[in-house]
């Protein structure tokens, strides 16, 4: 099985995140914030250093205001 981080599908999904986080106007700070994370999580996900978890996925989708379902469709 291939490594989810490494799949182009994944790749996918976290530049979904990242321009929902830049369409609302929010810094890697701001976001981190939101989440209680520090910056340098936010960075580390989205420079796909860092994997998120089903729980962190769903966290992260409601501190953008996105829909989770939707970032699944990457996977179809």
């Amino acid at each position: 099985m291939k490594k989810a981080i490494s799949s182009p599908q994944y790749s996918d999904l976290i530049s979904w995140l990242k321009e929902s986080r830049l369409a609302l106007g929010l810094s890697l700070r701001d976001l981190g914030e939101r989440l209680n994370e520090p910056h340098s999580f936010v960075q580390k996900v989205e420079i796909l250093e860092r994997r998120l978890d089903v729980y962190e996925y769903i966290e992260y989708c409601k501190a953008l205001e996105v829909n989770p379902k939707k970032g699944l469709d990457f996977f179809n």
